[in-house]
């Protein structure tokens, strides 16, 4: 099992990338300076991230209260 801290940067490795995603399906209307959401195109990708994320979470919230 890999220690705590190389679980922090897996995440901040994955929150950054599903970040980078989230922004990449966001257009701006020049017209008024509102975002418009598009249809995403990396659906797949983007879910596989947020349950990594979330699966990740879980590991050090147990990690942290084995510690307590």
């Amino acid at each position: 099992m890999s220690n705590k801290n190389e679980i922090e940067t897996d995440l901040r490795r994955a929150e950054d990338r599903l970040a980078n995603l989230c922004r990449s399906e966001n257009v701006t209307d020049a017209t008024d300076g509102q975002t418009v959401t598009i249809q995403p195109t990396c659906g797949d990708e983007m879910q596989k991230l947020r349950d990594e994320c979330s699966q990740l979470r879980i590991i050090l919230e147990a990690m942290e209260a084995s510690e307590d």
